[in-house]
């Protein structure tokens, strides 16, 4: 499932609340703050992209594969990479290749 999803996928959901469930612990609320793409689609492939998500500061999770939660787009299992804070909380990115 997860190769066929594009940036106009999640382009109308920037904004929406996504629930970061890891494999131990406490689900995260995080916002879905920026999808871009990142190239030009290879011949027969998408386009490269990445999500951004923002959770609240005091948010620590780990790199590594969540459960990816939105009541109307479902669940997705991405690996996602904290890329650090900013004025309004933590960042984390999930890449499509």
């Amino acid at each position: 499932m997860l190769e066929s999803l594009t940036v106009e996928d999640f382009r109308p959901r920037v904004g929406d609340t996504y629930r970061l469930v890891p494999a131990v612990g406490d689900a995260v609320e995080a916002v879905l703050v920026s999808v871009e793409e990142r190239g030009e689609a290879p011949p027969d492939h998408r386009a490269p992209f990445t999500l951004d998500f923002r959770a609240p500061a005091t948010t620590t999770l780990e790199q590594g594969t969540y459960q990816v939660e939105h009541p109307d787009a479902g669940t997705l299992e991405l690996f996602l990479v904290p890329i650090g804070p900013d004025a309004e909380g933590t960042l984390y990115q999930a890449v499509f290749g």
